[in-house]
């Protein structure tokens, strides 16, 4: 398989190219040059699979022409060793619970198939070359967070051979526990606190990677959702909820115990050897049992299901969009947004402004300047993709400023009742406050006892406002409340246990560079890390 830029202006990369440059040389993203779609037969028996045979079935169409199978299974399987439960909230609405891998984020898929490809890929290189691993070709991965992505990122690549990790991440702007996350590994993770925003961070990485005398004197590649390896993984866990929503159909109804209840080891105590439950969250699970049993049923067909996505950097939608081009029934999607809502008002207007981001207590989707909205455009201008789903869902023209369209852009929009979904009604946005986000987080845990961090709320309403009664919906659950302890605790007057994996990282000392929003100096701090 061959990759190619989005900027269209650069010559094309292998699998192995693509991974480790990270970046095309034109700037633009690498793009696969085909999407394979997945064979009827997949889906019909996707519910009899596990979550890594799903997983490989997927991969082995992005990768699998380059990826020897046996190696590409070890790869999928040795990634994904926790589950991505769905779990029901309330009748029709559903949760994708993204938090139960090492660092208890979404990132974890991405970042721990994309250490272990790129791991594969050094090897095979250091045997081509019969030679082994050495400063000149250690591998520099430079990555920006704005929360998540850095100890996902960082925990990935701990220890791994071969391969030096630098964090920047933008001071003060990232939850004391996101933080101590990947400040406190030392090994092959450096940390750099930048004095700016996540916008200043990703500006950074990007300019390093176009710098001659950086990348001729070291072997540079990105670990964001711009590399094609962190991003295109993320489509499996959307093929799994799929699974698990066919799966409960099947079976005709969801129990207490095998839905709902699925991420309750995430909220035991961390002091408590008998299992028992906080007990601040007592209420949480008793609340529960009002509900009659109608409560975990689900509909009988499963062609309405609309995903909604929590969007900062737009890799985890546009994964979703890839997953949809390669055959998975999908409704409609729905992208929320906090107040960095650049691409909420290109869906208005057709016009793509844009600008620096905003502080808000959904972090991690401060994002001015999504760097995967240049895939989304792209993709849906490709030929082979427009005749395969019939439509564009992107605005053919900028519309006029005061004549918005409704059905892509408003919180309350999406198709109207008992409409077939077009391109105007595939792809809407919503955008909240950091107050409505807060009344959204009081109003759920009140109603129903489900815990929304943050981002998981910003997705939870736009179903909530966007969602017909004849459709199931799927937000994403796209961290942990416990990384924004401080901030859920406040909102909602709880006490959120940690988990032992979060207080294992906060007994850590913290090691970070501070470093100013200057390239100039970033360049010297990493030049200075050569030997000799």
């Amino acid at each position: 398989m061959l990759y190619y830029s989005t900027n269209h202006n650069a010559t094309r990369a292998t699998l192995r190219e693509a991974v480790i440059r990270g970046l095309a040389e034109d700037r633009g993203l690498y793009m696969p040059e085909v999407i394979k779609q997945l064979p009827k037969d997949f889906f019909e028996e996707i519910a009899d699979l596990t979550f890594q045979e799903v997983a490989y079935r997927v991969a082995d169409a992005f990768f699998g022409e380059d990826v020897p199978a046996d190696d590409l299974r070890r790869i999928v399987y040795d990634t994904l060793q926790f589950d991505t439960p769905l779990v029901q909230v309330e009748p029709n609405i559903y949760a994708l619970e993204l938090f139960h891998g090492p660092t208890l984020a979404f990132k974890d898929v991405g970042a721990r198939f994309m250490a272990r490809l790129l791991q594969w890929s050094l090897t095979q290189e250091c045997e081509n070359a019969n030679s082994k691993s050495s400063n000149s070709n250690l591998v520099n991965v430079l990555v920006a967070t704005s929360g998540d992505t850095g100890s996902a990122v960082a925990n990935g690549f701990l220890g791994v051979e071969g391969i030096h990790v630098y964090v920047l991440y933008p001071k003060g702007k990232v939850s004391a526990i996101q933080e101590c996350q990947f400040t406190t590994l030392g090994q092959n993770i450096t940390a750099i606190e930048v004095d700016g925003t996540f916008d200043d961070c990703q500006r950074l990485v990007k300019t390093a990677f176009m710098d001659d005398e950086l990348n001729a004197r070291m072997r540079l590649t990105s670990a964001n959702s711009i590399n094609v390896a962190r991003f295109l993984p993320q489509a499996f866990y959307y093929f799994w909820a799929y699974a698990q929503l066919k799966k409960n159909e099947e079976s005709g109804r969801m129990t207490n115990d095998e839905s709902r209840f699925a991420l309750n080891d995430e909220y035991k105590s961390p002091a408590s050897s008998d299992g028992k439950s906080h007990s601040s969250f007592v209420t949480r699970h008793s609340s529960l049992d009002k509900h009659d049993s109608s409560f975990f049923t689900l509909h009988s067909s499963l062609d309405n299901v609309v995903f909604c996505v929590p969007s900062g950097n737009f890799g985890n939608i546009c994964s979703a969009l890839f997953g949809h081009v390669m055959g998975l029934p999908v409704e409609r999607f729905i992208a929320s947004n906090n107040a960095n809502d650049v691409v909420y008002q290109y869906l208005q207007t057709g016009i793509y402004s844009p600008r620096p981001s905003v502080q808000t207590i959904a972090n991690a989707m401060d994002v001015g300047d999504p760097s995967n909205f240049a895939r989304i455009l792209d993709l849906y201008s490709r030929e082979d993709v427009k005749e395969r789903i019939g439509f564009s869902p992107l605005p053919s023209e900028p519309a006029q400023a005061s004549s918005p369209q409704p059905a892509m852009g408003s919180v309350s929009g999406g198709p109207s009742d008992g409409a077939a979904p077009s391109g105007s009604s595939f792809l809407s946005g919503a955008t909240y406050t950091d107050a409505q986000i807060a009344a959204t987080m009081r109003d759920c845990y009140a109603r129903t006892g489900y815990v929304l961090d943050p981002h998981g709320a910003c997705a939870y309403q736009a179903l909530k406002d966007q969602l017909r009664t004849d459709e199931i919906g799927i937000f994403l659950e796209t961290a942990h409340p416990a990384k924004f302890k401080q901030t859920v605790d406040d909102i909602l007057g709880t006490d959120i246990p940690i988990p032992e994996r979060l207080q294992a990282f906060m007994r850590g000392q913290k090691q970070s560079t501070p470093l100013s929003s200057r390239f100039e100096d970033l360049k010297a701090l990493l030049l200075g890390t050569l030997k000799g």
